[in-house]
């Protein structure tokens, strides 16, 4: 009698043993015991002092200072005393920032740097014009430095004042290759060593609109060989790639199981970037070219990602970062700072790691590509320590504000330096026929 043929009436079946033995519950997990009332990280709350005058949190200054090798930190400062950092860092676009914050210093001197929502509504909606990178990256900057000097101000860290911890560590990844990328077996070897088990390197150099199908060889090649030194790797098409060759080679990849693949297509592309997604099972990730709410808005409504990369310096600061991620929740999206910049964007976007449920993995400049001419991560940090890649993540930052403590003098100096340098600007890619490509 086969098993599909009904049985005899008190005929024993496995099905029937099964379902008469009592249920086996396993012990709690080691994890499970120690979390059993929550996250216990002790902090000792001391308010600055000017948190009881009246009057003390007036804003009483701005000020701007571009760094090598290619930040823009924003310095606010109160009537009481409290110093606030931000950073407003656009990438080849430095100047245009300036020029906004300079308009910005001239409105906010006088107004209450406690409030940070009101501040944030003005400069957003009262100047007619608004969203794009430009003036989101100065708002960003401020926005920043804000939520420091209100961290500062009542003792507590930023992510405390965003709800709390939901997490003690927030994993990172650092970068392999750069932007035509070579060397990444040994980089990631490097990158192992230090800690991380997770990196990001482009997927391409220079391609053509319609190259040889050859052309994406290499980057198969390049993903398996740090893949097997047991490591992750997310791969970056940086917007390079156009559509018909961006199908093929997610598809190349398929196999290796990249962790993500961002930016396939360029912004803009809501409904090819569909039509990708439905064609792969690699995660989807992209979003530092998105400034606002209602620029990731059709991204989300068409499910297209699986991952939203908001820029801290370029998406409205923390203040429109932490709604972009609990905008994603609503979508089953995760959340994964995009950050290849200076210390004070990745310790805000660290803040909104800490305290936001859909967080996956920040970005991580420390010894990138883009960091040249000894100016690195913790250049201008005088504790970079709390900075440190243990089992791929970074720990919780517990002291008030951003939780990171700047050289300011050296970057005074420093920006008396650059500003007699030219800014930094984007490579510029060309084809073998001299046409621009995508960089």
């Amino acid at each position: 009698m086969s098993a599909s043929q009904p049985q005899p009436l008190g005929t024993s079946t496995a099905a029937t043993d099964i379902s008469t033995q009592q249920a086996t519950y396993l012990p709690p997990s080691e994890l499970a015991a120690k979390y059993n009332k929550g996250i216990h990280r002790p902090i000792t709350v001391q308010p600055h002092a000017s948190a009881s005058q009246p009057g003390s949190t007036k804003i009483k200054s701005i000020e701007n200072f571009y760094v090598r090798p290619r930040w823009l930190f924003v310095r606010v400062e109160t009537e009481g005393g409290v110093v606030g950092w931000g950073e407003g860092t656009l990438e080849g676009h430095t100047e245009a920032v300036q020029g906004s914050l300079k308009d910005i210093t001239r409105r906010l001197v006088g107004w209450d740097a406690m409030n940070i929502e009101e501040i944030y509504s003005y400069l957003y909606r009262h100047r007619f014009y608004r969203g794009g990178e430009v003036l989101m990256s100065a708002m960003s900057g401020v926005d920043i430095a804000l939520w420091d000097i209100k961290g500062k101000v009542l003792g507590v860290p930023v992510w405390e004042l965003l709800g709390g911890k939901i997490r003690e560590r927030c994993d990172v990844y650092g970068w392999v290759g750069g932007d035509r990328p070579s060397d990444v077996l040994e980089q990631a070897k490097v990158r192992k060593a230090q800690g991380f088990t997770r990196v990001k390197m482009n997927a391409t150099e220079s391609i053509g609109w319609l190259d040889s199908p050859h052309a994406l060889d290499e980057t198969v090649k390049r993903l398996a060989e740090v893949k097997s030194i047991g490591i992750d790797a997310g791969l970056d098409f940086h917007g390079r790639v156009h559509k018909g060759m961006a199908k093929q080679l997610a598809a190349a990849l398929e196999p290796h199981r990249p962790l993500f693949i961002e930016e396939p297509l360029l912004p803009g592309y809501v409904n090819e970037l569909k039509d990708l997604y439905n064609k792969t099972t690699i995660p989807i990730a992209l979003g530092e070219r998105l400034f606002t709410r209602l620029d990731c808005r059709p991204y989300f409504e068409a499910g297209c990602i699986d991952i939203i990369q908001p820029d801290i310096a370029h998406a409205g600061g923390i203040s429109e970062t932490k709604k972009i991620a609990i905008m994603a929740e609503a979508y089953d999206i995760g959340v994964a700072p995009h950050c290849p910049l200076g210390p004070l964007a990745f310790a805000a976007s660290l803040h909104v790691g800490f305290s936001t449920p859909n967080f996956v993995v920040c970005e991580m400049s420390w010894k990138m590509h883009y960091n040249t001419g000894g100016f690195d991560l913790f250049t201008y940090m005088t504790n970079p320590e709390v900075f440190k890649v243990e089992g791929g993540s970074v720990g919780l930052l517990t002291t008030p504000g951003l939780g990171i403590e700047l050289n300011e003098e050296l970057i005074r100096k420093e920006a008396a330096e650059a500003e007699k340098l030219e800014p930094w600007i984007n490579p510029l890619f060309r084809g073998d026929d001299g046409m621009i490509r995508e960089w």
